[in-house]
C-alpha cells in the first residue's frame, strides 16, 4: 500500500509564512501517531492568501487546508484530515475553490500539482511532448507554429515572438544564443518566480524549442538576484535534464545540442531591459544599447540572439504539443493564448490568476480578488509594474487585452496588477514614479536621467502650490519630452503613471497643495 501523499508548497510566498515549519510538523506528527505520510513538496496554486496551503490526496482528490501553521498541525490530525474531513481550516477539494475553478491554466498547468524536480512527474503530465514534436520538425516549421499561435511577449512590449525567432532564424552566423529575461523587478510581479521555482522544466523546455527553431546551442537564464529559491530549483533541474539527455550535446538521441546556463543579474532594475541586460551579461555596466541593430540580428557578443520572458518561453512547450490553433482559441483580438496576472496591494485575494484575455479589470478586482482588503472602495489600480499607468473606477470595465490597454493609454506589461483603495494620495504616486526613474536610470540619455530628477522637482513645486498652471504645463512638457527622446522603455514609460495621476485625479495635486489629508 503506497503511502498517504501530504503537499506542502516549497514556494518562496510560502516559505515566507512557515511552510518547512509546517511540513516538518506534518512529519513529526504522522510518526508520533504512527502514521506512514510522504510529504511532497510542491509548488504555489497561486491563492497567496492562503498559503501555506496543505493539500491531502484521498480518493475524491486532493483536498485543500489553509493557511496552515505548525500549530494548527496536531488538530488537523485529530479532525481527520488525512482522509479530507471536516476542520475550520478546510477548503474543500483545491480544484473546487472558486479562484482556482475560474482559472485557464496552460502556462501553469502543472504548478502546484507535481515536485517541481520530479522530471518523471513533469513527464507524466505532459512534459517534453512540445520538444518531442518540435525534434520531428524544421526549424522554419517550429517558427511558424509559434507564429500562427499569437504568442506575444509576455515581458511588456507584447512584440509578437514568431517575428523574433524568424528574424534570428534568418541571420547568419555560426554561433547563435537564445536568452531568458528572469529579471523580474516589476512592482506587483512574480509569475516569472512562481514558475521557475514551481515548475522550471517547462522554461528548459521552452527554451530548448526555441534553440532547436533558431539554430541556438547555447542558451542563458539571466536571473533576478534576489530569487535564490528560484536558482537552486534551476540549477538542479538543468542538471537533471542533462542528466537524462534532453540538454546537452545529442538532445534526446538527436545528434542536436542546447546547453543551459543560470547568470545571475547585480539587482539593476534596468537590466530588465533586454539590450541592458545583454551587456550586463556580457560582463559589463548594465546600460541601454542604441537600436538598430535588433537583438535578433546582433545581440549577445555580437551574434543573433532571441530574448524572451520567461512565461513567453514557458508558454512555448503547450503550443508544439497542442498546436498553435489549440493555444489561438484562446483570447481575443490580437491578444492570443492566457495571461498569468498577478493580483497585489490592497486586494483580499491577491495571488496569481491564469485566465484567457479577454476578462474585465472589474471582474479581476471584484469577483476574482474580492475587493479591497481594506474594504475601503478601490480607487485606482496600477498596472504594467511602475511605469504602468493608475487607471480610475470609470476604466475598470477595459477588457485584458493589449490593443484595448493601449487605447486608454495603458499597458499590460508582465500582468502585475498594485490595487489601491480610496486613502491613496495620487500626488504621492506620480511623484514616486519619477524618483524610481530618476534612481534606476542607466544614465546613457538625457532625458531620462536628467528628466526624471527634474520632474521630482517640478511635481513638489507643484504640490506646494507654487504657480499651479505654469508647473503643471511644465510637467506635461517634460512627459512628453521624456517618452519621445528617451532611449528606452524606463524613461519613455514613466511619465504614464504621471500624467495618468494628473489627469484622473487632479484633486489630489491640489488638495496636497492645501494640506488636507486623505479620510
Amino acid at each position: 500500500m503506497s503511502k498517504l501523499r501530504v503537499y506542502v508548497p516549497t514556494d518562496a510566498s510560502a516559505l515566507a509564512v512557515g511552510a518547512d515549519a509546517t511540513a516538518a510538523a506534518i512529519l513529526a506528527e504522522a510518526r508520533r501517531r504512527g502514521r506512514e505520510i510522504e510529504v511532497v513538496r510542491n509548488g504555489s496554486r497561486g491563492m497567496l492568501w492562503l498559503e501555506p496551503l496543505v493539500e491531502v490526496e484521498t480518493a475524491r482528490g486532493r483536498v485543500a487546508y489553509g493557511p496552515v501553521h505548525a500549530a494548527d498541525v496536531a488538530g488537523l490530525f485529530d479532525a481527520g484530515f488525512t482522509e479530507g474531513a471536516a476542520h475550520r481550516l478546510g477548503l474543500g477539494p483545491t480544484a473546487e475553490i472558486p479562484f482556482f475553478k475560474a482559472q485557464q491554466r496552460l502556462t501553469f498547468a502543472r504548478v502546484g500539482l507535481i515536485d517541481p524536480l520530479d522530471l518523471d512527474a513533469y513527464r507524466s503530465l505532459g512534459g517534453y511532448r512540445g520538444l518531442a514534436a518540435a525534434l520531428a520538425m524544421s526549424p522554419g516549421e517550429i517558427v511558424e507554429t509559434v507564429t500562427a499561435s499569437g504568442l506575444r511577449g509576455r515581458g511588456g512590449a507584447a512584440f509578437p515572438a514568431g517575428i523574433k525567432w524568424k528574424t534570428a532564424l534568418g541571420a547568419p552566423a555560426g554561433q547563435k544564443y537564445v536568452v531568458c529575461n528572469a529579471d523580474e523587478g516589476d512592482s506587483g510581479t512574480f509569475s516569472d518566480r512562481m514558475l521557475m521555482e514551481g515548475d522550471p522544466f517547462t522554461l528548459i523546455e521552452g527554451m530548448t524549442i526555441a534553440g532547436l527553431a533558431v539554430g541556438a546551442t547555447q542558451g542563458y537564464i539571466y536571473l533576478r538576484f534576489e530569487y535564490p529559491h528560484a536558482r537552486r530549483a534551476l540549477e538542479r533541474a538543468i542538471a537533471t535534464a542533462r542528466a537524462r539527455g534532453f540538454l546537452g550535446a545529442d538532445l534526446c538521441g538527436s545528434g542536436r545540442t542546447f546547453e543551459l546556463e543560470v547568470r545571475m543579474g547585480a539587482g539593476a532594475y534596468i537590466c530588465g531591459e533586454e539590450t541592458s541586460l545583454l551587456e550586463s551579461l556580457e560582463g559589463k555596466r548594465g546600460q541601454v544599447r542604441f537600436k538598430p541593430p535588433l537583438p535578433a540580428i546582433s545581440g549577445l557578443f555580437g551574434r543573433p540572439t532571441v530574448i524572451n520572458n520567461v512565461i513567453t518561453l514557458a508558454s512555448v512547450p503547450v503550443i508544439l504539443d497542442r498546436g498553435a490553433g489549440y493555444y489561438r482559441d484562446f483570447g481575443m483580438g490580437r491578444s492570443r493564448g492566457t495571461l498569468p496576472i498577478q493580483l497585489t496591494g490592497n486586494i483580499r485575494h491577491g495571488g496569481l490568476f491564469e485566465k484567457a484575455f479577454g476578462l474585465s479589470l472589474r471582474e479581476l478586482l471584484y469577483d476574482i480578488g474580492g475587493g479591497s482588503l481594506s474594504g475601503r472602495p478601490i480607487r485606482a489600480v496600477q498596472v504594467g509594474g511602475p511605469l504602468g499607468a493608475y487607471l480610475p473606477e470609470s476604466q475598470f470595465d477595459t477588457p485584458i487585452d493589449y490593443e484595448a490597454f493601449a487605447a486608454i493609454g495603458g499597458m499590460l506589461g508582465h500582468g502585475g496588477l498594485v490595487v489601491f483603495d480610496d486613502t491613496v494620495d495620487m500626488a504621492a504616486q506620480a511623484r514616486y514614479a519619477m524618483e524610481f526613474c530618476a534612481v534606476e536610470s542607466c544614465g546613457k540619455c538625457t532625458p531620462c536621467r536628467i528628466g526624471s530628477t527634474r520632474g521630482v522637482e517640478v511635481i513638489d513645486r507643484l504640490v506646494a502650490g507654487e504657480d499651479r498652471a505654469r508647473q503643471e504645463a511644465l510637467l506635461r512638457d517634460l512627459c512628453e519630452t521624456m517618452v519621445h527622446g528617451s532611449l528606452c522603455a524606463l524613461g519613455g514609460l514613466t511619465p504614464y503613471p504621471v500624467r495618468s495621476a494628473l489627469d484622473h485625479f487632479p484633486e489630489d495635486f491640489r488638495r496636497a497643495a492645501a494640506g488636507s489629508a486623505r479620510p
